[in-house]
């Protein structure tokens, strides 16, 4: 990478895992044109002067305290130095990331932000996430210390939460919707396409994964979230913060208004529609009240054969820990069960054993390319488990080096073969013993033959916890898949470049105030000529010349007046003019 493109990184950056760190992208702070930085110095003038009665109290503090100008895009490095005073950080990446990848920036105290910036012609809402929807909206309320600690805890429960293979495949069609419909070259007939698959995924996703109901619950509250009186809430959620459209809607009264309880996690949302309802907590300690009542729910505190059965459905890596505290971690296969309890657990692929989150030594994915298998439970008409055995009980049920033994587990799988080691955990509990010359077998099925090689055989009565993810972020090399569609880059054409350098020699004279009457007029008739529905930048010429005396701004006026007469206009026009009288 060469220093024009090298990311640096700072001491709250430096934590990520190796895995998260190929999703960080240069933020190309020279590709933003000076049409797109009159984009986010509109919404964000907007935003403040209409939140500053609506928003959290927390919004406005948390625009200054989090470094954020009202006038230019933020550059990740200065938000970083601001960041860091309150333990955060802010990386940009391409557009929408997987929901797991998301998350897990998220519990090491990152804001992942998209650093593309919305088009001219969606500055009212895109479903696409830009940094006026992270920066202006996520940044500003992580501020306050128990809303921050609460995105932390939803990032470290969130990330482990299990998806399901339909999960995927709508992050990956709304990805591509974001992507086609932000891009103003794409045809209304790939759109329409792209709209179409995002909303049958949506209304034939069958029974939600814990992912999909922790994505709800990520949208119902960190995205368009209210506090506090049911009937006067405040906006907290990003989505409502950087919507001028929908800031303003969602408080009327045909938006339904719901108390926020663990029940938002089966609620649904369409990207592509204004809510119809929205979600009103009573305070930020209420949201992480329902976060933690949520995740008892979750195999990662329940453990047992459904969380076992979710890693399966998901087809991807993920983890169970047995109550020795020993992790296997890889794409769960198979689960043999007796009497609602699972008996014998199967991987297939890369597989790698952990304890306490760190991978035991000699037990990675090299060792065990080809997957793992082991009985779970304890030994038939015993009642000691093998992990509560001390030394003399294990001589005693000939469990030791060197010997060759049969056990036979509850539920009826066998283990036939010569015991050559073990490992053990710092307390000198028994985790996972080795096999020579060994047979499994469950009825007449062989799980295991002895020309297979050693046989490891993990120890452990009960699973007490399933979770997405490798236990060890060191195991796996690819966790997550970095996105091969990226967010379009616009082509512009001459015109439309000469078109942005009529924006930066406005912007230009505005910053150093030194206005040239007669280049503003030059640029008024050329834009009018030719780009005669930029009403952004004839709102920007009248901004600066409405207080000069003379005839010209109100010809400016005059033409934002006719603008005003086409209705997607009309209200964006208004707006603007409000701010200036």
């Amino acid at each position: 990478m060469n220093s024009k493109n090298k990311i640096e990184l700072n001491s709250v950056t430096k934590r990520l895992p190796k895995h998260l760190l190929k999703f960080i992208v240069k933020q190309p702070y020279e590709e933003y044109t000076a049409q797109n930085q009159a984009v986010w110095r509109y919404v964000m003038r907007l935003n403040i002067d209409y939140l500053k009665n609506t928003a959290h109290s927390y919004y406005l503090d948390g625009i200054e305290k989090t470094g954020i100008s009202v006038d230019s895009i933020p550059k990740m490095e200065g938000m970083n130095r601001i960041l860091k005073e309150i333990g955060w950080a802010a990386v940009a990446v391409d557009g929408f990331i997987p929901p797991n990848a998301f998350m897990e920036f998220q519990a090491y105290n990152v804001l992942v932000i998209a650093s593309d910036i919305r088009t001219l012609e969606h500055i009212e809402y895109t479903p696409a996430p830009d940094i006026i929807h992270e920066a202006a909206g996520h940044a500003p309320i992580i501020a306050n210390p128990e809303y921050a600690e609460y995105l932390r805890r939803f990032g470290e429960i969130g990330s482990k939460a299990i998806s399901s293979d339909k999960d995927y495949e709508m992050y990956e069609a709304v990805r591509h919707l974001s992507i086609v419909k932000e891009d103003p070259n794409t045809s209304e007939n790939e759109i329409e396409k792209a709209t179409e698959v995002v909303n049958n995924l949506q209304n034939n996703m069958g029974e939600l994964s814990e992912m999909a109901q922790i994505r709800n619950l990520h949208w119902w509250t960190v995205e368009y979230g209210l506090i506090g009186e049911l009937e006067n809430p405040k906006i907290y959620g990003a989505g409502l913060l950087s919507s001028i459209g929908e800031s303003k809607t969602c408080l009327k009264e045909e938006v339904k208004k719901i108390p926020y309880s663990i029940k938002a996690a089966q609620q649904n949302f369409d990207i592509t529609k204004p809510q119809p309802q929205l979600f009103v907590t009573p305070n930020f300690a209420h949201l992480s009240y329902v976060l933690e009542k949520f995740a008892n729910t979750m195999a990662v505190r329940k453990g047992g054969l459904k969380g076992i059965q979710k890693l399966i459905v998901s087809k991807n890596i993920g983890t169970i820990e047995l109550s020795t505290g020993l992790q296997i971690s890889g794409v769960f296969t198979n689960v043999i069960s007796n009497e609602n309890k699972p008996i014998y657990i199967q991987t297939t692929g890369e597989t790698a054993l952990a304890s306490r989150d760190k991978e035991l030594i000699g037990h990675g994915v090299i060792y065990h390319k080809e997957g793992f298998g082991s009985p779970i439970g304890k030994l038939e008409g015993i009642n000691l488990a093998i992990e509560d055995m001390s030394p003399k009980d294990l001589e005693v049920y000939g469990i030791y080096e060197g010997l060759n033994t049969e056990l036979f587990f509850e539920g009826g799988v066998k283990v036939s073969g010569q015991i050559i080691t073990g490992v053990r955990d710092l307390q000198g509990k028994i985790m996972l013993i080795s096999f020579k010359n060994c047979t499994v077998t469950y009825g007449d099925e062989v799980l295991f033959k002895p020309e297979w090689g050693i046989y490891d055989m993990a120890v452990g009565k009960d699973v007490v916890s399933a979770f997405s993810g490798p236990a060890s972020s060191e195991s796996f090399e690819d966790i997550y898949e970095v996105p091969s569609e990226k967010t379009h880059k616009i082509n512009y054409s001459k015109n439309e470049l000469k078109l942005h350098s009529f924006y930066a020699e406005i912007r230009k004279m505005r910053e150093t105030e030194e206005l040239d009457l007669a280049r503003i007029e030059t640029i008024f008739n050329e834009v009018v000529n030719n780009f005669n529905n930029e009403w952004l930048l004839f709102l920007e010429m009248y901004e600066l010349t409405h207080k000069n005396e003379g005839s010209f701004s109100e010809v400016v006026l005059k033409q934002l007046e006719e603008l005003k007469q086409e209705d997607k206009n009309k209200k964006l026009i208004e707006d603007g003019l409000k701010l200036l009288s």
